[in-house]
């Protein structure tokens, strides 16, 4: 094989590293290096002498340690045998990621796990060409993109999963909400890839996280924009509100069944008017709705004055304890009407909760012995 005069390399895009195709050298051959690219001259399997972008004629001056592996002889011509190994660091930045399958995760805002997927994009590029030689190229000739891609694509979807769970927990954000927030959680990503990366001589550019998506047909993520869409409304009408319309619903659903429960609505809805029969669907729904079998009644304010129909006539100044004795004495009962202030109308006793709570609480007076 004839003596190589020129060796140089034209790196094709997303080409990482190229080995010259001949090893038969001379002293006095041109060695060309284009910008972002770094030569080797390698013997044996060992990395010697390297070169950075310029025009460079081969001289035992400028191989100092390939000469003394192999001891050139003097003469502008005389010929060696050496691989020389072009690195590129060139930034290659239209490298794709995905995630193969979804993450299971749990919405930190409103504790339903979902399926999620993500994909985006980055950049690679060689920024130690030397540890990058030694670490991952071996005996091959060529070294692309691709390859790296393959190489690593196991260990970036591992980091990613665990990335993207750990920094949608901490921000404590709605998955339903996290594309608001991929660009610093795309830059920490970045960092840490690049602890693994480089190792390996590689840095990654430009890493993007474009998209976080959860299936829509899958029942999780239906329940999840329902419990975003409630707490919404929510926000929207404040808390008082919504229990009110809560409490509606569920009184026109029942009233809408067949059977006792449907009926006694009705029925109260039907016989009551005005306050009396809004304070009786008050108390149903609260039965309704309310978990405990066992309803604790209000706490009694003892100085709250009532007016009442006693006998024909109307009695002014009542409080709860006097009432209470009226009641031991059989002079009224859950249908005596009885009004205070605030109030729009006269209604039943039995209808105001904390006086209805003395109806089930009425203790005998002392035994005369």
């Amino acid at each position: 094989m004839a003596l190589i005069d020129v060796i140089k390399c034209d790196i094709q895009d997303g080409e990482f590293c190229y080995k010259f195709p001949s090893d038969d050298l001379r002293i006095g051959s041109q060695l060309v290096v284009y910008p972002s690219q770094t030569a080797f001259f390698v013997k044996g399997g060992e990395i010697l002498d390297s070169f950075t972008s310029g025009t460079y004629t081969i001289s035992s001056e400028n191989i100092p340690l390939l000469n003394k592996v192999i001891n050139i002889p003097f003469g502008n011509e005389s010929p060696f045998k050496a691989e020389v190994w072009y690195i590129n660091q060139i930034s290659k930045l239209d490298m794709p990621w995905g995630t193969p399958h979804p993450i299971l995760l749990e919405d930190p805002k409103y504790k339903i796990i979902v399926p999620v997927r993500s994909n985006g994009q980055y950049g690679l590029r060689i920024k130690e060409p030397r540890l990058f030689l030694e670490t991952l190229i071996g005996n091959m000739s060529d070294f692309k993109a691709d390859k790296i891609n393959q190489y690593f694509k196991g260990r970036l979807i591992q980091a990613l999963n665990s990335l993207l769970a750990k920094k949608i927990v901490e921000r404590n954000v709605s998955i339903l909400d996290i594309n608001t927030d991929l660009i610093p959680m795309s830059a920490e990503c970045e960092a840490q890839l690049n602890e693994i990366m480089g190792k390996y001589g590689i840095e990654i550019q430009e890493f993007s996280i474009m998209s976080v998506n959860v299936p829509e047909n899958d029942e999780s993520v239906i329940k999840l924009k329902e419990a975003k869409a409630m707490m919404a409304r929510l926000n929207i009408t404040g808390k008082d509100v919504y229990q009110m319309e809560r409490s509606f619903d569920v009184l026109e659903k029942a009233a809408s069944n067949e059977g006792a429960g449907g009926q006694m609505i009705g029925m109260g809805i039907g016989l009551g008017a005005g306050v009396s029969a809004g304070n009786t669907m008050a108390q149903m729904s609260s039965q309704m709705i309310n978990t405990n079998p066992t309803p604790t009644p209000p706490p009694l304010n003892l100085d709250k004055q009532y007016f009442i129909h006693v006998d024909g006539a109307q009695m002014g100044g009542q409080t709860v304890s006097s009432i209470q004795n009226l009641i031991r004495q059989g002079r009224i009962n859950g249908e005596t009407p009885v009004w205070t202030a605030g109030m729009p109308n006269w209604i039943r006793l039995k209808d105001v909760p904390e006086l209805n709570a003395l109806l089930n609480n009425i203790v005998p007076p002392p035994m005369n012995l």
